[in-house]
């Protein structure tokens, strides 16, 4: 079996920003490109979604007028080569709904629900790539075994283009940073 038997020939060549930019939602849907090469990323449970959903709509109320709060769509971290995230919720400037692609400079915070399969890429990759695009923020939820998710806080250093920790929250997200939001994770 050859690779082109699994995947198609785009998958296995260093795309471009113009060449992404052509391709319909339907193909951009589900991946991301990191260096120019597509990622596939498996479907997200029921689980993933709605804690990405819960979270999404708290921040989206607690922002105010000047940021919005959304999911499933691309940040683009870089040109060349190019690297589009999805992260799982974004907090964006809301005068900047209709300009895309979404930069980094328009973003105030980016969260990831771990998954299995992404725990690597979550912890350790995209930590990195955010804080290198200067993104303020960053939260990591990790899906615990007893159902109650746990919240890890980044806050960007600017002099050095990494996160520092912040707080880590079980259940219950009670922050002030970017704006006070409190949000019951719960069991969810």
């Amino acid at each position: 079996m050859t690779a082109e038997m699994v995947a198609p020939a785009w998958m296995h060549e260093q795309i471009t920003a113009a060449e992404y930019e052509s391709w319909s939602e339907e193909q951009c849907a589900g991946i991301e490109i990191v260096d120019g090469m597509v990622v596939v990323s498996p479907s997200a449970s029921k689980r993933h979604n709605r804690l990405a959903r819960i979270l999404a709509n708290a921040l989206d109320a607690a922002a105010g007028p000047a940021w919005n709060a959304d999911t499933d769509f691309d940040v683009r971290l870089q040109d060349v080569p190019l690297t589009n995230r999805r992260p799982d919720v974004v907090v964006y400037q809301a005068d900047t709904i209709d300009i895309t692609p979404t930069r980094p400079e328009h973003v105030l915070l980016v969260a990831e629900v771990v998954s299995p399969g992404s725990e690597t890429t979550d912890r350790i990759v995209k930590v990195d790539q955010y804080a290198k695009a200067g993104i303020g923020f960053y939260w990591r939820i990790e899906q615990a075994a007893t159902g109650v998710p746990l919240v890890y806080t980044y806050v960007l250093d600017p002099a050095t283009k990494t996160y520092r920790d912040g707080d880590v929250f079980t259940g219950v997200l009670k922050v002030v940073a970017p704006f006070p939001v409190e949000i019951d994770l719960g069991q969810v």
